[in-house]
């Protein structure tokens, strides 16, 4: 069952694995006709298609097209024709506009609905809510009131609102939809319309529907603030982790550093706002302190350069305990946490080991098939209650209930460094209120394909700043 969002995701996607959004229409329209031929043999009969302006009406289009090679088609469109919304939607109006029986207006819809046989509902597609408007509303009233047979397409008109077509079939492409039910949706009958397995299965672009555009009239600090525990015996991590989450979005970052990288950390940006702690490891005596820096921040990245001191593991776990905020945990967060996951217990967020920190924190070896891999990621999820993304040549990401696979990027990310700018990624994101299953899609598909666009630069000679730099580029494609 697919919510509202993830139609859009599986559109983007499709595009971006070679399936235009065209042909997914085409299929979609075609198996709507198929289906109101054979269950309503329609043959010298007349089908009336009921069209809104967005690309649910498209597939009404293409159903009305190949509708009529055996019936009388009559197409109604809720608006004007210039106000069909969509390229492609537009597109297939074109191919039924000299050909078919339309009017622009539904004035006259009472009486071309005591003549049609059956009716096709491709008014108004899915994620709409509150209260339905003119001239929706009127329309579905008359419909419903007609008592005649009606097939809509995906989900009934106005499912979701004050008011929704009542049909006898709704014909759900790929899935059914969120909210659907017998009594709402008459007999919901699934069709494919080639949605690649791959654009379901794998993280893309498509999860940028879930990135938060910042509004007009934002400030500063209401687009994400980022606390990033870092620094120590690894001075880079914390600055590539801060810079990353700043290049995904974030309004402010801060960084909460070891006496010994503070000065480091601070060079290599101005915007990165350093706190140096009280020596050069980070202590349990820090906590307070980072606890307090941690009150302007909607996300705290932990773990990226800190190493692996008995006396850090130790305030890594107390402040995890301490402090209530979405966490990212890596590196040497993930060594600390993995001594005793009990610290993990009423936090969330996301969990990102590369092997052999997965099997430090799931104590367990690593299966050798994708599938195995997938199950102890999910499991290693449920039972942490954070969601895991666990890198390799395939990241595997799950919450426990929902798993995806992300292939971008490519063998010159081994280089080190390119683990804290996912880091940083995901960090970002969590800031800006994403939730973290779609944080860790989102991220994991912008760190392996900003690395592919700087490996076309740089080649075996990328560096991880390589890869922030290309972070934009990735956001002004798919945003």
């Amino acid at each position: 069952m697919l919510a509202y969002e993830e139609v859009k995701v599986l559109d983007i996607n499709s595009e971006y694995h070679g399936v235009p959004t065209i042909r997914l229409m085409e299929s979609a329209g075609k198996a709507v006709a198929d289906i109101v031929r054979k269950k309503f043999d329609v043959e010298g009969k007349t089908v009336l298609v009921i069209c809104g302006t967005g690309n649910n009406g498209g597939d009404g289009f293409v159903a009305a097209r190949y509708l009529s090679e055996h019936c009388r088609v009559r197409v109604v469109l809720a608006k004007r024709a210039e106000d069909i919304g969509t390229a492609i939607a537009t597109r297939n109006f074109a191919r039924i506009e000299d050909e078919l029986e339309f009017v622009e207006s539904a004035a006259n819809l009472g009486n071309m609905l005591c003549s049609a046989d059956v009716i096709v509902d491709a008014l108004l597609g899915i994620g709409i809510s509150g209260k339905l408007r003119e001239p929706h509303r009127s329309i579905i009233k008359k419909v419903n009131r007609s008592k005649k047979p009606v097939v809509s397409i995906d989900v009934p008109s106005g499912l979701g609102t004050d008011l929704a077509i009542r049909p006898k079939i709704t014909v759900a492409l790929h899935d059914r939809k969120e909210g659907q039910t017998k009594e709402n949706s008459g007999q919901i009958l699934v069709r494919s319309i080639g949605i690649p397995e791959e654009a379901e299965r794998y993280a893309g672009p498509g999860s940028f529907v879930y990135y938060p555009i910042p509004k007009e009239d934002s400030h500063k600090g209401d687009n994400g603030r980022v606390l990033v525990v870092s620094g120590g015996p690894y001075t880079g991590a914390a600055a590539l982790t801060g810079i990353a989450a700043y290049r995904m979005g974030a309004d402010l970052v801060q960084i909460a550093s070891p006496l010994i990288s503070y000065g480091v950390i601070a060079s290599f940006s101005p915007s990165l706002i350093v706190h140096p702690l009280s020596s050069d490891i980070l202590v349990p005596e820090d906590v307070p302190r980072i606890a307090q820096i941690a009150k302007r921040a909607e996300a705290i990245v932990i773990g990226p350069g800190l190493g692996s001191d008995k006396e850090t593991l130790t305030a890594v776990r107390e402040l995890i305990r301490s402090i209530e905020k979405p966490y990212v945990i890596d590196a040497d967060g993930i060594t600390a946490v993995a001594k005793d996951v009990n610290c993990l217990k009423n936090r969330g967020g996301i969990i990102t080991p590369h092997n052999t920190e997965f099997k430090r924190l799931a104590k367990e070896k690593t299966k050798k098939t994708l599938e195995s891999q997938i199950k102890q990621v999910s499991a290693l999820a449920r039972r942490t209650k954070f969601t895991i993304l666990r890198k390799g040549r395939v990241d595997i990401l799950s919450d426990g209930k929902r798993v995806k696979l992300n292939e971008t990027g490519n063998q010159a990310m081994t280089v080190g460094g390119t683990g804290d700018v996912l880091a940083g990624l995901c960090g970002g994101l969590l800031s800006k209120g994403v939730e973290p299953f779609n944080a860790a899609r989102m991220a994991a598909f912008t760190s392996g394909y900003a690395g592919e666009l700087a490996f076309k630069k740089k080649s075996y000679g990328m560096m991880p700043m390589d890869v922030v730099e290309e972070i934009p580029n990735v956001l002004k494609e798919y945003l």
